[in-house]
């Protein structure tokens, strides 16, 4: 036998926890980790956009974006409102997540570059925290408990997918950032 020859260990029918309806600790785990990031970062995308739950709502968001250096600041802040808000649902429910998480992942990025003059422990950590979930979603896949194991193109999530969408939010996060003043 080569020692480039695989075998499988040998499947054993009367295995339930091997069946392919049976839920796995993986998951749930990718559920949790989904509905934390999502719904936070949605919840945040809606204080920005519409000032729900004391948020300061799109002017006033527009105004800080103006402050930290970004050209068309109202434009700015709509697309980081649309991009949390969208992407952290879409992360959420597990609906396109390479693109929702990169979505995140982009957004958290410019978060992170606006408060890196502040140092490590001035509130940074929350954006880095958030931004790195977004992108191990993406690359990971959603799960089988989400939308995209209902979507025949999307059932079968491979890792190139991520990689893709993480690699198209890192360039447009980039330009983002060398535009600021």
């Amino acid at each position: 036998m080569s020692a480039y020859h695989h075998t499988s260990p040998p499947h054993h029918a009367s295995s339930s926890r091997s069946s392919p309806h049976v839920l796995v600790a993986h998951d749930v785990g990718l559920l949790v980790i989904r509905l934390g990031v999502g719904l936070i970062v949605a919840a945040r995308g809606a204080q920005h956009l519409f000032g729900w739950w004391g948020g300061l709502g799109i002017d006033n968001t527009a105004r800080f974006f103006e402050k930290f250096g970004y050209p068309a600041p109202k434009f700015m802040a709509v697309v980081a409102g649309i991009a949390d808000t969208f992407g952290g649902l879409g992360l959420a429910v597990g609906l396109l997540t390479p693109l929702a998480g990169a979505a995140v992942a982009g957004t958290m990025a410019n978060a992170v570059d606006v408060i890196w003059p502040l140092g490590y422990f001035s509130g940074i950590e929350f954006p880095l925290l958030i931004g790195v979930g977004a992108a191990g979603l993406a690359l990971s896949g959603p799960g089988r408990i989400a939308v995209d194991a209902l979507i025949p193109g999307l059932r079968s999530h491979r890792v190139i997918y991520g990689v893709v969408m993480l690699l198209i939010a890192a360039v447009l996060a980039a330009i983002t950032i060398g535009i600021r003043d």
